[in-house]
């Protein structure tokens, strides 16, 4: 039997398990097993000792995507400068044992911009200056954008990104998030990394008609506020599912080395979202 998990606190709302159970069943991976898995900050080390060889990989979700960092033996190039790990590779067991970090969350919103139509970037804003906002700003850096606008609600407590901004060699400019509906309509690509409903209120304010693709990255409720009044004001919006399918995809690849059945995942998804 090969192993995989989601760990995070809470968990039980993932739905990680279903994209990569699904993914197993098409591909044809019987003896694979994924499950959901409530570990704190705390209790993340004595979790990831306790790993043995039937193990495959984790998958990460807040607030252990920093918290892992000085736990593994290696940290691809990529989850390095962003400063985010949310997929842990898992080779050998004991002392053999090697532990690799990877982000997969970049390769999520790329790939979910793409289904919006966006395949290069122009103007873009961020709202929002937590992991998430650190990994969209590579995402724009690969489209072509290294100079984003990022609206926070406190520059002060933007520390982590701009350090990740630095790293990754991006100048982003940090606005208020108080701007915020005077700079989302001659955007070419709007990132929203904020909460479930933080963008409620901005979602009734927009101003002007949107011109480009928005990727809020919440997805409950969907549409969420924010991406209905962008869709009714003719622009294009993705849904933050796609980035969740996308970067589920990417970590089965990784784990398992056989390419993440899109498709497969993407109708698991749909259902369960559906019901």
């Amino acid at each position: 039997m090969r192993r995989a998990a989601v760990l995070g606190h809470p968990i039980a709302h993932s739905l990680s398990p279903v994209l990569h159970r699904a993914a197993y069943a098409d591909l044809g991976l019987a003896s694979w097993r994924y499950e959901a898995v409530d570990v704190t900050e705390d209790a993340l080390a004595a979790f990831v000792a306790g790993l043995d060889s039937s193990w495959a990989g984790l998958s990460l979700t807040m607030p252990l995507k920093q918290t892992v960092l000085p736990l593994l033996h290696h940290v691809e190039p990529l989850a390095l400068v962003v400063g985010a790990v949310n997929t842990v590779l898992i080779q050998g067991a004991g002392a053999s044992r090697v532990l690799t970090g990877a982000n997969t969350d970049v390769h999520g919103i790329v790939a979910a911009l793409a289904e919006g139509g966006l395949t290069r970037a122009g103007r873009a804003v961020v709202l929002g200056g937590g992991a998430t906002a650190a990994s969209t700003l590579a995402a724009l850096a690969q489209l072509g954008c290294p100079s984003a606008t990022v609206l926070v609600r406190s520059q002060a407590r933007a520390g982590g990104l701009m350090r990740a901004a630095h790293r990754m060699g991006v100048t982003p400019v940090f606005r208020s998030l108080d701007e915020a509906a005077a700079r989302l309509g001659g955007a070419d690509v709007v990132v929203s990394t904020l909460p479930p409903h933080a963008a409620d209120t901005l979602a009734a304010t927009l101003d002007g008609t949107p011109r480009g693709v928005l990727l809020d990255v919440a997805y409950d409720p969907r549409p969420t506020a924010l991406q209905a009044a962008w869709e009714r004001a003719g622009g294009v919006a993705v849904g933050g599912e796609r980035m969740l399918l996308h970067q589920a995809a990417e970590q089965v690849r990784l784990m398992t080395g056989r390419p993440g059945p899109v498709g497969a995942m993407s109708a698991a998804l749909e259902a369960v979202l559906a019901a």
